[in-house]
This record gives structure tokens, sequence and C-alpha cells, in this order.
């Protein structure tokens, strides 16, 4: 009998990826959406669906009851907008209350899910320059670090009820899709550079990688509390963007200066685009997880085709 899996977030970015890995791997797979019915067509008819209004879900009972686990990555795109006051609420609040639904959910069925992962992000340690950061670094000063503490303890309940709860910390997810298009898009028109001028460390991963690592910790039942889920080898932005030029055949030459990003930008400049973070998994690799792509240019090499 196939195991059953749920996924919030399961149409984003990495959900859609992660639904189409788990059922291929043998799992039954329910996504959780705001349109049932876009589930269904996207996925084929591969897997099921059940609907989210913004509130709660219905039917979360019938499907969570008796299932492997529960995998919540919703929230709000955090890069889809300049951040005003209405935005930042909305940003935290779409990841506050899905976390505390499924907790309702997993406490209100009689079988309980064996396992519980919660996602996060790197944002949670803040901007903390170039030095190593691993699990043991408390969270950081700033509006992600702040959304990303609610997030994680939005769940945290389940764990009272027995369940074993893993939080996924990852950092920048490159595949074909996401953010790594944006940000080659200028390089089209020969304006590619590293922003604010590429000092700052970026903590990345491939999507293949980040999938293959949310199913290990699925499966090894060792794997309990917050893990990194990111590349080995943090690089330097500039680094990062002369390799992306180098694979599109394309200079890396214009560097955007840090007012002129806070402009555009506001705050959003200095947490996304200007902050530094060399964050490592050294959880995950102790567990025995081995990367395929641990470094950026293998990763950009096949996300981009080159050969």
């Amino acid at each position: 009998m196939r195991e059953r899996i749920i996924i919030t977030g399961g149409t984003g970015f990495v959900g859609s990826a992660l639904t189409r890995h788990l059922y291929a791997a043998g799992y039954d797979v329910v996504v959780v959406a705001r349109n049932a019915a876009k589930v269904i067509d996207m996925f084929e008819g591969k897997v099921s669906a059940a609907s989210w209004n913004g509130m709660g879900f219905t039917n979360w009972e019938h499907f969570i009851d008796g299932a492997l686990a529960v995998i919540n990555l919703a929230g709000e795109n955090i890069g889809g907008g300049r951040w005003t006051s209405t935005r930042k609420q909305r940003i935290l609040d779409s990841r506050v209350l899905a976390g505390q639904t499924v907790a309702e959910a997993v406490a209100k069925v009689a079988r309980k899910p064996k396992v519980v992962i919660q996602a996060s992000a790197v944002g949670y340690y803040g901007n903390t320059g170039a030095r190593p950061v691993d699990e043991s670094e408390p969270s950081g000063e700033g509006f992600l670090a702040k959304v990303c503490r609610q997030w994680e303890h939005s769940s945290q309940s389940v764990e009272d009820l027995g369940v074993r709860r893993i939080i996924i910390r990852s950092g920048l997810v490159l595949g074909q899709g996401g953010i790594l298009p944006k940000m080659a898009k200028p390089f089209l028109y020969y304006l590619g550079g590293a922003p604010g001028g590429g000092e700052q460390m970026v903590s990345w991963v491939h999507l293949e990688d980040e999938i293959r690592a949310i199913l290990f910790l699925l499966e090894n039942e060792q794997a309990v509390g917050a893990f990194n889920l990111t590349a080995p080898n943090a690089v330097k932005m500039k680094t990062f963007y002369a390799e992306l030029g180098r694979m599109l055949g394309k200079p890396s030459w214009l560097n955007v200066p840090k007012g002129l990003l806070r402009a555009a930008l506001g705050e959003m400049a200095d947490e996304l685009v200007l902050v530094s973070q060399n964050v490592v998994p050294r959880k995950l690799t102790e567990l025995g997880f081995n990367f395929h792509f641990p470094d950026v240019t293998a990763a950009l090499t096949e996300i981009l085709g080159q050969r």
C-alpha cells in the first residue's frame, strides 16, 4: 500500500518539483492549494487535492488521518513585490496561519502522521557576514529573521503529540525556474553584474539536492529539529554572477551601487540582495547526505545545459 504524504504549497517552484519526485518514488501525494482543479491539471491527475481558502483547510482530516507525513511549504512569495507594511503582514500571516492549521489538524486526527516537515529559510540567521554558520547559530535581526522564527514556531505543538518534526532552512534554490531566470535576465541585455559590489556571501542549493534532502530527512528517523538545506560551498555574490555570465556567454561587469538598490527596493535590498550569509549544512552532512552539486559551477552547468 502506498504511503500518503500531504504537501501544502505543492504548486510552487520547490513544491511542484517535490510533488513530482514523491509520486515518482511511489508515494500517494495530496497537494493542498487554493485551486484544487489547478492541482489536478498541473499533475495530470497523478495526485489528490485538498482546498485551502486562506483561512483553513477543507477536508483536511480525511487526508491527514493515517498519513506518513505532512510537508508544510505554504507561504506568500517574499520577493513578489516591494515590502509595504501590508505586504509584510501578508508574508508573515500566510506562513504562520498555515503552520498553525497543520498543527491543529494533526491534533484532531486519531492516527497521527509520523513526521511533519516545516519549511523555513536561511533568513533565520540574519546578516552573518563571511563566517560559517551552522544550525547551532541563534536567530538574527531583521524582518526575515522574525518571519522565520514565527514560521518555525507555528507548527511546534506537534512535537508535544509525539510527532517527529523537521525544520528545513533553505538557501537560494537554483533550478530551471524560481529566482535564477530573474537573475539571468539582465545578462541578455549585457547588463549583468553583482549587486552592491558582490563581496557578500550567498548560500544556495541546487533544486535537485533540495528535493533529495527533503526526502532523505523524511525517511531518516534520526532526523529531528532544524537542518540547513544549503550546498556546502557558499560563494561570494560576485563569483556567482561571474559564473552565471560565463555560462550565458555574457560579461559580468555592471555592479549596481548599494544606494541605488536601497532606493529601488527599500528594506528588501538589505535583506534579500545585500545580506551576507555563509550557511553550512552541518547536520545534514553528519547524517550522511551527499550533495550531487556541491559547487556552484557544477550546479549552473547542469541547470543551464552547458557541457
